[in-house]
Formats: C-alpha cells, sequence, structure tokens
C-alpha cells in the first residue's frame, strides 16, 4: 500500500517537511542561543538573514502542512473499497494501529502550525524582531512533532495490507464500540445542542465585544477554543444524524462522500480555522505592550478575531441549516 500514489505524495511530502524543518530547527538554535540585536558583529548580521530565509521556507512548507490534514483524509477515504468491512475513511484508518494516531498528530500540528504561521506574520511586521525567541521556540516545539507525524504515517502506509479485516463506521461510532469514539457518540443530544448553541454565542458575543472595544481578547480567545471542542464533539453526538438521517449513524467520515456533496470538507475546515484564529489572538495576547507590538498586534488581533467569528458562523449555520430541513426529528 506503500505505493499507492496519495500514499507516496503524502510522504514524499511529510520527508520534505520533515527535512527542511529539521534544518530550520538546527539553524533556530542557533539564533535563540547567540541572537543580539544590539550587536553589529558579522554573527548577527547573518543570524538576521538565516531568520529570514527561515520564516520564508517556514511560511511555505507549514501553509502546505495545514493542507496535508485534508489531503490525508481524502487518502483515507479512497483506500476503503480495498477493505473488507470498511465503508469509509474511518475504517482505513482503523486498518492498523497507526492511523488514528497520525489524524490526531495531523490535527494537533495543524492547530500549531496556524498559530506560528500567526506569531512569523506579526513579528514580520516589525523592524526589532520582538517575537523572534517566541517564533523558535514555538518552532522547537512543532519540528519533532512533524517528524514524528512522519514516522507514524509512514508506519501506517507500509503495515497496511489488502487482505486486512477492519471496522466500519457504524460498529466504531456506535454506543457499544466502548472506545472514546463510542462515548462521544453517546453524549446526549438535548445537552450537547444547548452546550453548542451556547459556546458559539459566547463565542460570537465576547468576539463582535473584542472587535469594537479591544478588549477581552483572553476572554474571547478562551471561548473560541472551548466552542472548538465542544462543535467537534457536537458533530459526532447530533449535527452529522441530520445530514445522514439516520438516528444512529454518528460518523463523522462519511459527510466527506460525495452521497453528502463532501460537505464535512467544508465544515471541517471552517472549524479548523475558526480554532487556528481563537488561538492566535490568546497567544498575542501576552505581547501586546511589548515594544513596536503596541501598534501591530491589536489590528492583526481583530482581523484574528473577526475571521474566527465568520468561520464559526458558517460552522453554524450550515449544521443549523441542515437541522431545520432535514426529514430526520429528534426530541
Amino acid at each position: 500500500m506503500i505505493l499507492h500514489p496519495a500514499a507516496l505524495a503524502l510522504l514524499t511530502t511529510a520527508l520534505l517537511v520533515s527535512g527542511l524543518g529539521a534544518y530550520s530547527c538546527f539553524h533556530g538554535m542557533r539564533i535563540l542561543g547567540k541572537w543580539d540585536l544590539s550587536s553589529g558583529s558579522e554573527l548577527q548580521l547573518e543570524l538576521e538573514r538565516r531568520t529570514y530565509l527561515i520564516s520564508t521556507v517556514m511560511s511555505y512548507i507549514l501553509a502546505f502542512q495545514l493542507m496535508l490534514l485534508f489531503l490525508y483524509i481524502y487518502t483515507a477515504d479512497s483506500l476503503h473499497p480495498l477493505f473488507t468491512g470498511a465503508m469509509c475513511a474511518a475504517g482505513s484508518l482503523n486498518a492498523n494501529s497507526f492511523g488514528y494516531p497520525v489524524l490526531i498528530l495531523k490535527i494537533v500540528n495543524f492547530l500549531l502550525s496556524g498559530v506560528w504561521l500567526i506569531v512569523n506574520h506579526t513579528d514580520n511586521k516589525a523592524y526589532d524582531y520582538p517575537l523572534i525567541r517566541v517564533k523558535y521556540e514555538l518552532l522547537n516545539l512543532l519540528i519533532p512533532l512533524l517528524v514524528l507525524e512522519s514516522i507514524l504515517m509512514f508506519a501506517y502506509f507500509a503495515g497496511i495490507k489488502p487482505d486486512i479485516i477492519t471496522s466500519c463506521c457504524g460498529s466504531l461510532f456506535s454506543y457499544e464500540s466502548g472506545g472514546f469514539s463510542g462515548e462521544i457518540a453517546s453524549l446526549p443530544h438535548i445537552p450537547m445542542k444547548i452546550a453548542f448553541y451556547v459556546s458559539m454565542s459566547l463565542t460570537l458575543a465576547s468576539g463582535l465585544f473584542f472587535y469594537l472595544k479591544g478588549r477581552s481578547g483572553g476572554l474571547f480567545s478562551i471561548s473560541a477554543t472551548v466552542a472548538f471542542l465542544v462543535a467537534a464533539a457536537s458533530l459526532v453526538s447530533f449535527i452529522c444524524l441530520y445530514f445522514y438521517e439516520l438516528p444512529t449513524h454518528h460518523c463523522p467520515f462519511c459527510l466527506l462522500q460525495k452521497e453528502y456533496g463532501h460537505v464535512g470538507y467544508l465544515l471541517y475546515a471552517t472549524l479548523l480555522g475558526g480554532g487556528v484564529a481563537g488561538l492566535g489572538v490568546g497567544v498575542l495576547m501576552p505581547f501586546k505592550k511589548l515594544g513596536s507590538m503596541a501598534r501591530i498586534i491589536p489590528p492583526v488581533q481583530r482581523r484574528l478575531a473577526l475571521a474566527a467569528m465568520i468561520c464559526y458562523l458558517l460552522f453554524v449555520l450550515i449544521s443549523s441549516w441542515k437541522m431545520l430541513f432535514s426529514a430526520l426529528r429528534m426530541g
């Protein structure tokens, strides 16, 4: 299975990301150890040139890394006809013990990559590199996770055998499965609906207040993060049921298929986009009064808050529209 074209594309890209990431991490450690903006030495000039190179390379690499999450899910979904028992990506990812850990790592790396891109963009707007240490400390945290993701993804594709009998999504995301997916699926839908709409309302209200007044950015970031987690659980618990029009089908992967208009990609893109933008507001909060950041960060945060609100509002509207017009009716 490792010779499948989509798998080869993913692994080749992962190798490129890991290699350039390791290169950037090495020089990032040098910058952290020897950076001195007050110095006019040859070493400092070299580090300043190097940081421009690393910022440019990692900006493109991590932007591409964001898209790889969706490519990985698409590849897993396209492989499901090869396995007995699989009906969608849920079965393909369950073909061995590495599929779901890779997915979880990719989601974590998606969020961290988005935050790094926000920090890097903000730092590049200043003349005195005020976030240089924050940027490279975050990069040194992210790169090992990207390398680990690449290793586990290689193990996943290398360990797949066509004669494997895997589980279908109906058994993985059912009340009786006994795993984490079953626990999320079994969450009572009425309390989850209340939690979903309350968390989204609080996020939109606090985001609008922050956008207009420039205050309580930390509250908005916390609300956006909580809303991200609640919305992800709600998607499995009750939202997807209205798309399938079945009260027992909780799979979050079937939404990606043609029968449902590939709506899952739009739902996941808006949810992840809102999560990254909301986290970005919170990450920048401690540096609002740091030198030149005092005039740079507030407008960046307002744009991030607006982006998060738009993404979450789209997610709520798409979900609510289907809940209103679906043939399924739940108490």
